[in-house]
């Protein structure tokens, strides 16, 4: 029996308007990343996109995620305000999140991270080298102590984020930035990962390594129980309010 409900969440906006993307993922990101998750019988996989009623999220697939990966690019802006302050609850009660590449500008990371989450970026088919810096992390289980990326995105530091519980992988590239690509942190009860490989141009949630470390961190990120965000003399949804 499954023991962990998963949403991969995507914009699912370049698929349908660049040849270039559709002919990596012709059913879209999200779909790619649920393929492979939902080959494991401990996880129930499904998907949401931006363009479904609600962004593909009403209040009962919100309350039953355990866990929640993220892919945005070209319309963070469209998520409403509202279904932030849903996501940012569930998080601080328990839910698990994985903030997959562009997402570093989503809503929900910033909010939760309190910084810009700025970075350099340069798009121009840099091999990219991620190296494991905390060997024997469960996210990492059954990776080397690197691996080789032949084209990806480039992101540089600085990475204006609060400082990381872990930072278990950094990666170079070709022009000699370093950038911190695999960052843990605790927000109330639930654990959030942000893991900044996958441009949408490129082939790299087909990667077995990608695939096997997102599998890790969504078992990583997956509650062991809830937490009831409540405070002494205040209402009901004050938090929301904040």
């Amino acid at each position: 029996m499954p023991n962990a409900n998963v949403i991969v969440w995507n914009e699912y906006r370049h698929e349908r308007e660049m040849p270039e993307v559709a002919k990596v993922y012709p059913d879209g990101i999200h779909s790619a990343i649920a393929k492979w998750l939902g080959t494991h019988d401990d996880l129930s996989v499904s998907t949401a996109t931006l363009d479904e009623p609600g962004c593909g999220l009403d209040d009962e697939k919100i309350q039953n995620c355990d866990v929640m990966l993220w892919w945005g690019h070209m319309a963070h802006d469209e998520v409403p305000d509202e279904l932030v302050d849903k996501l940012r609850r569930r998080v601080l009660e328990g839910m698990g999140l994985i903030v997959l590449h562009s997402g570093h500008f989503s809503k929900i990371f910033r909010r939760l991270m309190g910084t810009t989450c700025q970075l350099k970026w340069r798009e121009a088919d840099d091999r990219e080298i991620l190296w494991v810096t905390q060997p024997g992390h469960p996210i990492l289980a059954g990776i080397d102590d690197h691996f080789i990326l032949d084209r990806e995105e480039m992101y540089g530091e600085h990475f204006d984020i609060p400082r990381p519980d872990e930072t278990i992988l950094i990666s170079s590239f070709d022009g000699g930035e370093v950038f911190r690509s695999g960052c843990t942190w605790r927000r109330g009860a639930g654990k959030v990962f942000y893991f900044q490989p996958g441009h949408e141009t490129y082939p790299t949630y087909h990667d077995a390594n990608i695939q096997r470390i997102l599998l890790n961190a969504v078992r990583w990120a997956t509650p062991a129980g809830a937490m009831r965000i409540e405070c002494p003399n205040k209402p009901s949804g004050w938090l929301d309010k904040e």
